[in-house]
């Protein structure tokens, strides 16, 4: 199946593309990389009357500090080490999963983060890392934290007239150790469940993130405590994961999902223990 015709512009400028946009109303929609949308509308799921194409605005295609990644930055761009690593090897080592290396060199960050896909890796990962997402509208500037950026599956807090220009990701201190374990039947595909584990002592700061969790990226909110107390025994451990699984009463997990996201987030949170 072949997506249905559509409207294509490339913008020069990211205020050119907000227009674009506004002008649009709800037949419009950005695209970067298309590594999910173009997905969706050949399967039309998604059926936009005009494609608004941002992937080559110089705004949002610079680093423009050790923790600012402009939403255009790729995939293949983080994983091989061309733009700032402000997580000590996680984003690498996250991109370099992500689907097959021909849709890594298209795919991008903001683009990740956009459509929001509840298997998709960089929500969860970002998430986990305390990171802001910076949104440019009509209105001007406005940052989010991604881990309530997400809303639901293929749900955010983007508005319609605003489009997402950067993440800005806190540099980890030296001492932090991450962890990261996605679940899937082959290399290269959807996740079945992710799990990504940050801790920084020099920080006080310690996350658990469940993805792949039938809606928006799932904080462990008492998993969390438990890793930035230190090692623990694994049964307890496995405890406080099904019970941080438990109390998300919105999910409605199955036994095998349950066990899944535990089995996940059990070998990433061992990770950083070990």
């Amino acid at each position: 199946m072949k997506a249905p015709p559509v409207d294509y512009i490339r913008p020069r400028s990211l205020t050119e593309a907000l227009d674009l946009l506004a002008n649009a109303g709800a037949e419009g929609r950005v695209i970067a990389g298309g590594q999910s949308l173009v997905a969706m509308m050949n399967l039309r799921l998604a059926s936009p009357g005009l494609l608004i194409d941002i992937a080559r605005l110089p705004e949002l295609l610079t680093v423009v500090d050790a923790v600012t990644l402009g939403a255009c930055v790729t995939h293949a761009a983080i994983e091989d080490g061309r733009v700032a690593d402000p997580s000590h090897g996680l984003m690498p080592r996250v991109a370099a999963t992500l689907a097959y290396r021909a849709i890594r060199t298209r795919g991008t960050i903001g683009g990740s983060l956009a459509l929001s896909d509840p298997a998709a890796e960089w929500p969860v990962v970002l998430a986990a890392l305390d990171a802001e997402v910076i949104l440019y509208g009509s209105s001007g500037w406005r940052s989010l934290k991604c881990s309530e950026f997400t809303t639901g599956i293929f749900q955010t807090k983007l508005a319609e007239n605003e489009i997402i220009e950067s993440a800005r990701i806190p540099k980890l201190s030296a001492d932090a150790r991450c962890g990261y374990v996605k679940l899937c039947r082959k290399s290269g595909e959807f996740a079945n469940a992710l799990a990504v584990v940050v801790t920084d002592p020099r920080r006080g700061y310690s996350r658990v993130v469940s993805g792949a969790a039938n809606g928006a990226p799932l904080v462990l909110a008492d998993t969390s405590r438990l890793v930035a107390a230190g090692p623990r025994d694994p049964d307890a451990l496995r405890g406080t994961i099904g019970s941080d699984l438990d109390h998300a009463s919105d999910r409605h997990f199955d036994e095998f999902e349950r066990n899944l996201h535990t089995v996940a987030a059990t070998r990433a949170v061992q990770q950083v223990l070990v």
